[in-house]
């Protein structure tokens, strides 16, 4: 096989594939606008989707099973309160659909992995 026959495989490394997210999210809302109505969901927005790659790196840190187990499953909840805000952000801000829909696709894909992971882990 060629070098240029190989294929692209999607990284699937977690601590970079989130920040990469909460980096896109940060890049996204500098050039929204700022009003009554926007300014609070940009900043839940800004939170929750820094929030799932800080609370990855805990969790690759955890000191035990239970502990790990505890920050998968903060990532998963902030991963779908992202998608959230973005679908109001949607709404509030119409003319930014389209890059709204891939942030909210990682965010769901996101969520969907942590979720996997979340249910592989036993409770004790």
């Amino acid at each position: 096989m060629t070098k240029s026959q190989i294929p692209i495989i999607k990284n699937f490394d977690l601590e970079e594939r989130t920040a990469k997210f909460g980096e896109e999210v940060i890049k996204f809302v500098k050039i929204l606008p700022k009003n009554e109505i926007t300014r609070p969901l940009i900043t839940q927005l800004v939170k929750c989707a820094t929030s799932v790659g800080a609370n990855y790196c805990e969790a690759d840190d955890a000191e035990s099973g239970q502990d790990f187990r505890h920050k998968v499953g903060i990532c998963k909840k902030e991963a779908r309160e992202s998608k959230h805000f973005l679908r109001m952000i949607a709404t509030a801000i119409v003319n930014q659909k389209e890059k709204i829909r891939i942030l909210w696709k990682e965010a769901k894909e996101l969520n969907l992995i942590f979720n996997s992971i979340y249910r592989k882990i036993p409770k004790k």
